[in-house]
């Protein structure tokens, strides 16, 4: 039961302020594993795909499949719940998460690494959606600036944490890089025991409708076309009946999903929330900040380890200043917004930085200056721990109480939307530049460029001799300054969607399940719907 409980309209419970910390505390650390988890595989990844003989598409897929999964179910776990407990669904992925993350450690392959990484991100995408939710289930919109601002804080301990920890698991030889998906299993244990002891919510149980058909289908047309994205240029030509037939395929799937989804009774993604100006702008804007945040820094390990040939441990401490960045604008605007109420400058904001840090990196090389990067990431860390957050924030204050999950979990599905089509489209970019600039710096030394490519093995640069080896540090140096500025176009995006966004003073309640619950049961007990309503607090 919870403590010192008094009606309120917005979830049947009055918390104090220590009350939502301990409410919050198990689910602040299952985020802290599930980031941990995630992060720790960043600065190791170059060393496992090489170990594992895996090339540039191996290493953008290991990436791409735990996006692509966590874009398919976080939906479906928002649609779960608005109809059914949220901790127990918390708990479940925690356990998801966990589970693939074991078995990742015991890959024998970049196949089965990939297949393990589509485990976690079911996990994964549990979480996300469920983190959200639950926030805003129990805290006000004018107040969860500020609670938002602990979970940006834990994100970025994650984030922080997980390079270094995962750079010295790696370097260290007793060790060993299996050590990275096993470092967060005791965290996730303590996870779980304090989210059973701490986590106690109001229940609204109703018949669970999943919308199945239109999940499938959309996950399909997207799987199509990251597959396509992926492998044209390399194993077929962009101009070709592979690439016909694939792009006929999505969209003939994507057409059929929204077919599905506008017949269906719960369906996946509620084409009804598009009708609102808040959601479909901060949808637009959540794709394009998805594809520059997963798309492009995803290959920052790479290009530290690959162009200026630093460990794993020392590419993890380089990326700091982006962490950073990310830690002090969640954590200081999530403050503010509580304060003053107002939130659209912030979005603005972000996304400018989001832009200008972009355009910047653009611009480097594998012997850039790093005070140079520094300030580049910097102003990346900052844009993002200003939008994103406070995107999802913006499109909660819009809605009603049982639509919380559901649009909560669309501002995610989009952002990893984006995050999975810049990993795959940035990815193959990077593979096909890397090859020409590498046939062109091995021509220039008179020596034949053949097996340079994305599909080909990625190199240790260590053990190349010093001519060739500049000519790899330079193309993957010049191939990363590409895809970021390839990114700076969607940040762009971004910015002018949230210009357009319409700024909706915050509420200071969190809406009105107690009397949607009434109307709820009112409905069932006159026959007007075949819905079956449960109230109670989880245990």
């Amino acid at each position: 039961m919870t403590q010192a409980t008094a009606p309120s309209r917005a979830t049947g419970v009055e918390m104090t302020h220590r009350q939502i910390l301990e409410a919050l505390s198990g689910l602040l650390l299952g985020m802290f594993v599930a980031i941990l988890s995630s992060t720790v595989v960043s600065n190791a990844l170059p060393r496992i795909i090489t170990e594992l003989r895996g090339g540039q598409s191996a290493y953008t897929w290991v990436v791409t499949s735990t996006l692509l999964a966590t874009t398919a179910t976080t939906p479906i776990w928002g649609k779960l719940a608005d109809l059914t407990s949220k901790k127990i669904l918390v708990q479940l992925s925690l356990a998801i998460f966990v589970l693939g993350s074991v078995l990742a450690g015991l890959s024998q392959s970049t196949e089965q690494l990939i297949a393990c990484r589509v485990l976690q991100g079911v996990g994964a995408g549990g979480l996300t959606a469920l983190a959200q939710v639950i926030m805003a289930t129990m805290i006000a919109p004018r107040e969860r600036g500020r609670y938002s601002g602990y979970l940006g804080a834990v994100m970025a301990l994650g984030t922080i944490g997980g390079p270094l920890i995962g750079g010295v698991i790696v370097d260290t030889s007793w060790l060993g890089w299996r050590w990275c998906f096993y470092v967060g299993v005791p965290f996730a244990i303590a996870a779980l025991v304090v989210l059973q002891k701490t986590l106690h919510l109001p229940v609204v149980r109703r018949q669970v409708k999943i919308d199945w058909w239109g999940a499938t289908l959309i996950t399909a047309a997207v799987s199509l076309l990251l597959i396509w994205v992926t492998l044209a240029g390399d194993r077929y030509d962009w101009l070709s009946w592979q690439t016909a037939v694939m792009v006929t395929g999505a969209v003939v799937l994507g057409v059929l999903a929204v077919r599905v989804e506008n017949r269906a009774s719960e369906p996946m993604i509620p084409p009804r929330l598009f009708r609102n100006r808040t959601i479909t702008l901060a949808v637009v804007a959540s794709i394009a900040v998805g594809v520059g945040m997963f798309g492009a820094s995803v290959f920052l390990g790479q290009y530290f380890q690959i162009s200026r040939g630093e460990s794993p441990t020392m590419s993890g401490l380089m990326t700091m200043p982006m962490i950073l960045g990310l830690l002090v604008s969640s954590v200081v605007v999530g403050r503010i917004i509580t304060r003053t109420g107002r939130w659209k400058r912030y979005l603005v904001a972000g996304s400018a930085l989001l832009t200008a840090g972009f355009a910047l990196m653009g611009t480097i090389r594998y012997d850039t200056p790093y005070w140079h990067l520094a300030i580049y990431m910097a102003l990346i860390g900052l844009g993002l721990g200003m939008t994103m957050q406070n995107l999802v924030l913006a499109v909660q204050n819009t809605v009603s109480t049982h639509e919380l999950g559901a649009a909560s979990s669309v501002v995610a599905f989009f952002r990893s939307l984006g995050g999975a089509v810049g990993v795959s489209v940035l990815g193959a970019v990077l593979g096909h530049r890397v090859k020409d600039y590498i046939a062109d710096g091995l021509t220039a030394l008179g020596i034949p460029a053949t097996g340079s490519g994305s599909g080909g093995v990625l190199p240790n640069v260590h053990t190349l001799p010093g001519p060739i080896r500049v000519v790899v540090e330079s193309a993957y140096g010049h191939g990363a300054g590409d895809i970021f500025l390839a990114a700076a176009p969607f940040g762009l995006i971004a910015l002018i969607a949230v210009i357009f966004i319409k700024e909706i003073p915050l509420r200071r309640h969190t809406g009105d399940a107690v009397t949607d619950t009434v109307v709820q049961e009112s409905a069932v007990a006159a026959g007007g719907g075949a819905a079956v309503v449960r109230t109670g607090t989880d245990r």
